[in-house]
This record gives structure tokens, C-alpha cells and sequence, in this order.
């Protein structure tokens, strides 16, 4: 086999298009591990298209992005639907949060917890909360409790389980484990929410 030949054939920017059969691309891969010149233009090839693709990348609008990342399967997408909240099962980013209830987020609170319910339905209750007093010790027994922090820093005890939370951190409270938090920072904001069983 000529190497040269069938590198200037085109076939590995096809390959890098994606554009060859199963049969094509099985060939390559084997002439790529036989030959080190085909394997070292292949890897060129990709490298310049990477390169060219973020030269001309374009940010989608946040409706298209919403749209692509949904279609892939990622929850967060970066929006939010205040008629459609999503249950919170990990951590992730507050930001969409922060964003959708801005307007409940003081930049100081003045109260020493203030509660806005944002969802309540059979399946969830959540509450946008901003406290500035730790809770006391609590257990329940019909709810999953968690939390999910929007901003600030708050230190959880569950059980003998100890949890340094901050912005994006996500816990769940097992039922009928006895669980405390602290507040590290002056106040916290965070997504209460409970699951009922």
C-alpha cells in the first residue's frame, strides 16, 4: 500500500467528517496503527479541524442552547421554567437559580429567614429560603429533605456525617437521621426542599 496515495485520497477528512461507512472507518483505523505516517496526518487533520471549529464557533442564543443540551439529556441546561421547576437530585449550578428569583434575593437580608415557596405539588415542596440563624438539631420521618445552596456557606451535620456546603452543593437528609446546620458566612440562600414518602 502506498501511504502517501491514501492520505491525498481525501479519506481521512472524510473520516474526520464523519462521512465514511462502518467498513471504511474499520480500514483506516487498522492503515492508521499500520502505518505511523497515516496515524500522525490523521492526527493533524483533527487538530486543525478542532481549531477551525472554535474559530468560527458562534454562541447559540439561550433558547437553542436550552433546546440541545434538553435534547442531550442534561437537566441544567442554564434556564429555568419558574412554572416547571425541575426536582433537585445533585449538585449543580445556582446560577440559573440566582438568575429566576433575583428579584426574592436581597443583597442584605433583613429578617433572620425569610421562606418563598417556589414549587408545591404531590411529588416536591421547595422554598427559596435566605437565613441568617443556624437550625437546630431536627429529624423527620416523612420527608426527604435537602438542600441546595444558592450563596453562602453553611457547615451540615447528618447523623455522624459532617457537610461543608457552599454555592452549587447539593444534600439530601435521610429519614429519621437527626441533622443540624451552621452558617459559616452571615446568611445563606439555598432551595429547601422535601420529598414526600
Amino acid at each position: 500500500m502506498d501511504a502517501g496515495k491514501y492520505i491525498e485520497s481525501g479519506v481521512l477528512e472524510e473520516y474526520c467528517l464523519g462521512l465514511l461507512g462502518e467498513e471504511e472507518e474499520a480500514y483506516l483505523i487498522q492503515m492508521a496503527m499500520l502505518y505511523p505516517e497515516i496515524k500522525a496526518e490523521l492526527t493533524a487533520i483533527e487538530n486543525a479541524m478542532e481549531k477551525l471549529a472554535k474559530v468560527i464557533a458562534v454562541e447559540p442564543s439561550p433558547l437553542v442552547k436550552q433546546k440541545v443540551l434538553s435534547a442531550l439529556g442534561f437537566e441544567d441546561s442554564g434556564m429555568l421554567n419558574i412554572d416547571d421547576l425541575p426536582v433537585i437530585r445533585h449538585a449543580g449550578d445556582p446560577e440559573p437559580w440566582i438568575r429566576l428569583f433575583t428579584h426574592l434575593i436581597p443583597d442584605e437580608p433583613a429578617e433572620d429567614f425569610v421562606s418563598h415557596l417556589i414549587r408545591d405539588d404531590e411529588d416536591v415542596q421547595q422554598m427559596l429560603v435566605i437565613s441568617k440563624a443556624n437550625v437546630p438539631e431536627e429529624e423527620h420521618g416523612d420527608m426527604l429533605e435537602s438542600f441546595f445552596i444558592l450563596q453562602g456557606r453553611c457547615e451540615c451535620t447528618i447523623g455522624e456525617d459532617f457537610y461543608a456546603l457552599g454555592p452549587g452543593d447539593f444534600v439530601e437528609i435521610p429519614l429519621h437521621k437527626k441533622h443540624d446546620i451552621k452558617l459559616v458566612t452571615p446568611h445563606v440562600t439555598a432551595v429547601l426542599q422535601y420529598r414526600f414518602v
